[in-house]
Order: C-alpha cells, then sequence, then structure tokens
C-alpha cells in the first residue's frame, strides 16, 4: 500500500457528484499497487483493477475525446486548442461523467496518482516546447508603437476590472457572501491577463500570422506578457509568502538565482554540444536524449528551489534557438507525443475539476461580467493606442480582438489559483467556462473582419504582356531548398539582361517553420552573418550572388529569408512582390520528377504554399517544375553552349503570358527559342471569337520582334482534338531544355478534350501536367505560366 498525498480539487469535485465513493479525508488516498496477473475478462475479474490498463484506458479515452471533439469543430474553423479543452470537460461530470456508475469505473480516486504524474509531465514538456517556440530576439523588434498597444492591452483591463471589483466590494452589504465578494480583485487581475503563446496559436491557427496586423499583435503581446508575468508572479508569491515581506522577496532571489544558473551553466552547456555535434545534420539519438534528461532535470532543480515544477521546462526551452535546426526538429520529435498523447490526460484531469451543474447562475453572470470586463478593457486598449498611433480603423478593431484570446496558459493559471485557494470551485468552472466561450466566439468573429487577402484585390496589371519593352524587368524568385536553384538560375539566364533592360532578381528563400511561434522575414545582405535559424540560407545566397557578378551591372540580386508556416508563407511572398512592384514570381513545384517522369520526392506541405500565390498574388505567376539538373550554370552564364527553348501556344491569357516571357528571351545569342503553336482543325464557338483576336494579336507582335532573328523560330501545328494535343508534344522529345506554357486555357476548349480527365497536378494545368509526368521529355524543364488577370482569383 502506498499512501499518496493528492491535489485535493479534483477529489473535492467528485464529493458533489452522484453514486461517488468517497473517503473521509480529501487529502490522503491510498492506492494498491499490488500484482493481479490473472485480473482479465476471462477470470471473471475487470483489468480496471489494475493501475497500468486503468491509465491506458484514460490515455485512450481522453486523445479520442479530443479528436472527436476537433473533427467536429474544425467545420466551423475553431483550433485544436478549443478541441482539447473542450473534450477533456466532456469527459468530466459536466457531461459523460454524470452517468451511474461509469465516474467510479473510469476515474477512480485511486488512478488519480498516476493520472497527476503522467500529466504533470506532459505539461512540462509543453511548457518547453513553449519556450522552445518563443522567440526572445522578438524583443528587438518591439517599437514604441507595440510597446505602447502592449502595455495599455493590460493596463485598461486592470484598471477596469480591479475599479469595478473593488466598487462592487464596497457596496456589498451581505455578511454571508463576504468571503466570495472578497475573491473579486484577484479574478479581476487573472481576466486582466495577456498570453504570448496563445496570441500567436491564434493568429498562426488563422493564417494571420505572417501579415502586417499579425506582427504588431506578436510584437504587442510580447509586452503584454512580461507585464502579465509580473502582475502573476508577484501575485502568487505575495501569496505564497502569506504577507512576509522577507519571504516574498527570498522567494524573487531564489527564482532569480535559478534563472542564472540555468542560463549560464545548462544552457551554453548544451548550446556548444549541440553546434559541435548537430551540424547542419539531423538530430542525433544521443543528442536528443540529453535535452529530454534536462527537460526533467530543470524541472527537479526548479521544484527544490521552491518554484514551480513548469517554470524550469520553460526557461530551458527559452534558451534553446527556436526554429530551424533545433528548435525544428525538437517540436517534430516531441509534438505528436505531447500535444496527442501526454496532454489530453492533463485536459481529462482538468475537465474532472469543472462541473457546470453545480455551477450557481449567480456565480457564473458575476464572474462573466468581470470576463467581459477584462476582454472589452484589452480589445479598448489595444485599439484605442493602435487608432492613436495611426492605423486604419478596421485593423485596430482586429487587433483588439487577437488581445483577447485565452488558451491553455489561462487555463492553467485558474487552476493553480484554485490550488492556492485564491478562487473557489465555483468561480473555477465560472472562469474556465467564460474563458472557453469567449475565444471560441472571437475565433469566429476575427474572420468576418479581417481577411488578408484582400488588400491584393486592388493590384491588376502586374504582368510580362503589359510591362515596357525597354525597362527594369523585376522578378521575385522563390526558392525552398538547394536543389531548386539551378533551375531557376538558367531560367533567369534566358531573360536577356541588357542595358536597357536589366533585371532585378529578389530571391526569398522560403524556410517551413517548425519550432517557433514567431516568423521571420529579413532581408540578408551579409551571407556570413547568417543567424542560427537561417544558416542554410548561405549557399542559396552565394549562389544568386555568382550569378549577379557573372552579369556586373545587368542583373541585381537582393536576397530576402521567409521563416513561416506553409499556409502563411504567400504573405511574404505577396508582400516583397507589392513593395517592389515584381512583374513575375517564380516558384517551384512541390513535386520533383525523375527523368522519365516518375515522381520521387513531394513535399506535400509546400503545396499549401504554392496553391495560395496562384489563388492570391499580385502579379503573374511562374510555376518551375524541375525534371533534372541542366547543363553546368557556368555553361549558360557564360555562353560557352546554346540552350534550346521551347514555347507551346494553344490561346488563352496565360499562353499570352507565356508568349511574353519568351520574347524577353529573344535576341540572347546562346538562347535558341522555338514557338510552337497548336491550331484547331475546326470552327472555334462564338464565345472563343474575342479571345482568339487577342491572341492572333500577340502572335502578330511576337513575330514582328522576331523577324530577321537566327535564334528564333516559329512553327504551326493543327490537331483536332486531345489526342492530336497529346501527339504535338510528343514531338518534343528531348529536343529542349526548357518548354515554356501557359497554365489555364479557353473552357471546354476542344483541343483540350479527353486530357481533362487525367489532370492530377491541377497547379499545372492541362499542357504542364502532361508535360510534368511525361516519360519523353528527359530532363527538360518546365515553366508553368498563369497571367495576373481581374479573374486570377479563381480556378
Amino acid at each position: 500500500m502506498m499512501v499518496s498525498t493528492m491535489e485535493p480539487e479534483n477529489v473535492l469535485v467528485f464529493g458533489s457528484m452522484p453514486k461517488t465513493q468517497m473517503i473521509q479525508s480529501s487529502h490522503l488516498v491510498c492506492t494498491n499497487f499490488s500484482r493481479l496477473p490473472n485480473a482479465s475478462v476471462f477470470y471473471s475479474s475487470s483489468p480496471l483493477t489494475l493501475m497500468l490498463p486503468l491509465l491506458l484506458l484514460q490515455l485512450s479515452l481522453g486523445s479520442a475525446a479530443i479528436l472527436v471533439t476537433f473533427y467536429l469543430l474544425r467545420h466551423f474553423g475553431l483550433p485544436l486548442m478549443l478541441a482539447q479543452v473542450l473534450g477533456g470537460v466532456l469527459l468530466g461530470p459536466s457531461l459523460l461523467c454524470r452517468i451511474p456508475g461509469l465516474l467510479n469505473m473510469i476515474f477512480p480516486i485511486r488512478s488519480f496518482l498516476l493520472m497527476d504524474v503522467v500529466s504533470t509531465m506532459g505539461f512540462m514538456f509543453y511548457f518547453f516546447l513553449v519556450g522552445v517556440q518563443t522567440d526572445i530576439w522578438l524583443l528587438k523588434k518591439i517599437t514604441k508603437k507595440s510597446f505602447a498597444i502592449g502595455f495599455f492591452s493590460v493596463a485598461v483591463p486592470m484598471i477596469l476590472t480591479l475599479g469595478m471589483s473593488l466598487l462592487w466590494m464596497q457596496f456589498n452589504v451581505n455578511p454571508n457572501e463576504k468571503k466570495k465578494v472578497d475573491r473579486l480583485p484577484e479574478i479581476a487581475k487573472a481576466e486582466s491577463l495577456v498570453s504570448f503563446q496563445i496570441v500567436s496559436y491564434y493568429l498562426s491557427e488563422l493564417r494571420v500570422i505572417n501579415s502586417e496586423i499579425g506582427r504588431v499583435a506578436l510584437c504587442s503581446s510580447m509586452v503584454s506578457t512580461l507585464c502579465s508575468t509580473c502582475v502573476v508572479t508577484s501575485n502568487i508569491l505575495w501569496n505564497q509568502s502569506k504577507d512576509d515581506l522577507s519571504r516574498f522577496f527570498q522567494s524573487i532571489c531564489y527564482g532569480i538565482i535559478f534563472a542564472a544558473l540555468v542560463c549560464c551553466i545548462l544552457g551554453p552547456l548544451l548550446l556548444w554540444e549541440m553546434k559541435h555535434t548537430l551540424g547542419g545534420q539531423p538530430l542525433k539519438q544521443g543528442n536528443l536524449v540529453v535535452l529530454f534528461i534536462a527537460v526533467l532535470m530543470s524541472g527537479f532543480w526548479g521544484h527544490s528551489f521552491g518554484l514551480n515544477i513548469y517554470f524550469g521546462p520553460l526557461l530551458f526551452g527559452l534558451i534553446i534557438p527556436s526554429g530551424p535546426p533545433l528548435g525544428s526538429a525538437l517540436v517534430e520529435k516531441l509534438d505528436v507525443i505531447t500535444n496527442w498523447v501526454l496532454m489530453p490526460l492533463f485536459f481529462v484531469k482538468f475537465g474532472l475539476a469543472v462541473d457546470i451543474f453545480a455551477l450557481s447562475l449567480k456565480t457564473y453572470f458575476k464572474v462573466q461580467f468581470f470576463a467581459l470586463l477584462g476582454a472589452f478593457g484589452k480589445f479598448l486598449g489595444a485599439s484605442l493606442c493602435a487608432l492613436s498611433c495611426q492605423m486604419p480603423q478596421r485593423d485596430a478593431i482586429v487587433l483588439g480582438f487577437f488581445m483577447t484570446f485565452q488558451g491553455i496558459i489561462e487555463l492553467d493559471l485558474f487552476r493553480l489559483m484554485k490550488r492556492k485557494q485564491i478562487i473557489g470551485d465555483e468561480a473555477f468552472s465560472a472562469m474556465c467556462l467564460t474563458a472557453l466561450i469567449g475565444s471560441g466566439v472571437v475565433a469566429l468573429v476575427v474572420p468576418c473582419f479581417y481577411d488578408p487577402s484582400k488588400r491584393y484585390e486592388g493590384y491588376y496589371g502586374r504582368t510580362l504582356a503589359y510591362s515596357r519593352h525597354n525597362s527594369e524587368l523585376r522578378v521575385l524568385v522563390c526558392i525552398h531548398e538547394e536543389q531548386n536553384v539551378p533551375s531557376a538560375i538558367n531560367v533567369l539566364a534566358t531573360l536577356k539582361p541588357t542595358k536597357q533592360s536589366p533585371i532585378a532578381v529578389y530571391m526569398l528563400h522560403m524556410v517551413e517553420l517548425m519550432g517557433s511561434a514567431t516568423p521571420l522575414l529579413m532581408r540578408q545582405k551579409r551571407p556570413k552573418k547568417l543567424s542560427t535559424r537561417t544558416r542554410g540560407s548561405a549557399p542559396i545566397i552565394d549562389a544568386f550572388k555568382i550569378f549577379e557578378e557573372n552579369h556586373e551591372g545587368l542583373v541585381s540580386v537582393s536576397p530576402f529569408i521567409s521563416v513561416s508556416p506553409p499556409q502563411t508563407m504567400h504573405e511574404d511572398v505577396f508582400q516583397i512582390a507589392l513593395e517592389k512592384g515584381t512583374s513575375l514570381v517564380i516558384i517551384p513545384f512541390y513535386k520533383k520528377f525523375h527523368v522519365g517522369g516518375a515522381v520521387y520526392l513531394s513535399k506535400r506541405s509546400l503545396k499549401i504554399a504554392n496553391q495560395n500565390v496562384l489563388d492570391q498574388a499580385p502579379c503573374s505567376v511562374a510555376i518551375l517544375v524541375d525534371r533534372g539538373t541542366l547543363k553546368t550554370l557556368h555553361a549558360i552564364w557564360a555562353g560557352w553552349s546554346s540552350s534550346e527553348v521551347a514555347v507551346i501556344f494553344l490561346g488563352g491569357a496565360d499562353d499570352q503570358e507565356a508568349l511574353a516571357l519568351a520574347a524577353k528571351m529573344t535576341g540572347c545569342q546562346n538562347i535558341n527559342l522555338t514557338l510552337i503553336r497548336i491550331i484547331y482543325d475546326g470552327d472555334f464557338p462564338d464565345k472563343y471569337m474575342e479571345g482568339i483576336r487577342n491572341d492572333n494579336e500577340s502572335l502578330g507582335q511576337f513575330q514582328t520582334n522576331i523577324s530577321g532573328s537566327t535564334c528564333a523560330k516559329y512553327w504551326e501545328e493543327v490537331a483536332k482534338d486531345g489526342a492530336g494535343t497529346a501527339s504535338v508534344l510528343r514531338t518534343l522529345e528531348n529536343q529542349y531544355d526548357i518548354i515554356v506554357v501557359g497554365r489555364r486555357h479557353y473552357d471546354t476548349f476542344p483541343l483540350l478534350s479527353g486530357l481533362t480527365e487525367s489532370n492530377e497536378n491541377k497547379e499545372l494545368g492541362v499542357i504542364g501536367d502532361m508535360l510534368a509526368s511525361s516519360d519523353f521529355l528527359g530532363n527538360t524543364t518546365i515553366l508553368v505560366v498563369q497571367q495576373h488577370t481581374d479573374n486570377s482569383h479563381s480556378e
């Protein structure tokens, strides 16, 4: 037999439940760990009499409840965090555990020992991940504007709620409710706090973290979190010291000493080891084990200093560089096991302490009033301060909504306040319920007020077809990895930079964000001083700089680095495209093909980024499909050999844009350009006549430009249907290094009949997909062009 000192809050809730087996003491629980090897249904006994099977059942129920709740809520656009909290509440006495006998069978009091241990370990690793995902260097980006917004987002609600709570206490004359009323200032302070991690989480879930307002919200919430931390820490330490000033300062000194030991001893040692053993390679198992042990030991040492057991893992996570390579590797290894295996038990344990049926309406409405007052204060402080800083009215309103989000951090604070008996059971349940409802409502309201894609709707005409002939060509080239560089640079080299028409290349290295709550967009001028998060960009930047040097005076290269989630990568692409006035964005296709056309690498996460760029880009877009390395880079750069380029023209705005791109290649001595027009052998319907006239005008202008050129030629092929078009394409076998095609064509186009059904890669269009997956083009690079037009936002 073992005697365990339990956290009393869950046990006390069970006392109010029907048919619950309670013991006399709410602080001591006796647990039997003796082995019963024959405990099974085949021996007329229940396996739930053993602790381990019972724990496995609780883990399974927690994960399953959260998974089901998540699938139900995601149709409304609600994030995972709300599903986690709601799933835990639904398993507790608020719903499932009200079934007679089920509570004592699945969640008996004797099982709380292991539930406490496992959920605490899960929450330790959760706080460690919070620290890893927090970029402390964001403090350097805090401006006067974001500081003011962050400060008043905490100060205004604190003044409103505390003032109202003191006023409420002043006019309370019922002595029976004096104890409950005395808790109102603590509730008021708790409802006025802002968490950076929660705000950044919701910004990421709503896919606005890369937007301008998202960046302001991140910096402002960082300031708010620092202010909130000071309030919470001082409040908890003062309550722990029982109004003893010497004990209060003693606790602060212990915390400072512990932080200094972690930062000055443990942190540098581990970072030195990572620097010498990681070396840009995948995280080794030994390094991973060392880090996990350090997380556990940081919790142990922090608890030994009299601090919260979660403080050590959080502090240790903060000193680890966020983002790739180390932060991303840790998040990738820990995310699933923490959020879907260990943390569900925390939410179950949390939900068992929430009983909405034991909540009186009077207490609920009282807490709800202060919660709404706190949310209104955050909204008022953030939005009014933003308006005073010349932020647009709609953006200021949305920013105010962002600062009202609440999540796991706030819920754990409520639980801590309950353990310290700062608030009671009813107040705890009411505060959790209001946080859940409030965050859900705001998450539904924000998309109605703010859609970041709308700011690109007014930008039309950013195309190659409508750009001036002798003017600077501005191109944004997106790179996902080093393997994209050779093909991208070879395409740029075919665009014939001259003194009258130079090329301005804006190179954007797009790094998938994992292991950081803060996205990054930066212009990199000196590759030698890259940070840990962007060190992998150095070879890519060097390659483009060499390309610039080989075309001295004709090509200028401006490298940028974007570290962001795939769902919001397009925001950085659009920001650069708008600021620099680019006419074309080149993005690599998310699949790579063998020479024979078979896929050998596919990054599905990047498909989201590509599709968002195609749907919303403020200029024309070209998708670069890499089917193998072209000739060596120096061959095309220096003109030592020629490159064969073909343009396939069927008709439509995208084919006209492909033709305009081909016009930029004419006149280059080492580029042999062939324009192949496939003509329909039949009569076009009247609805195509206007488009056909535009096609003929573009072709006529192109033929005039290439007249007299020995490096450009034009021929026509006739086809009746899709089969004829496919036959024409097969005649291109191993003849060209680059083939340029349009992405979209006329609806129900006869030349494509029978081909649309087999279009697997919709991003490439019918012709692009056929060429990319073909087995007769060898290592030919495919460039699929989409013109930016009024209907470019729809397929």
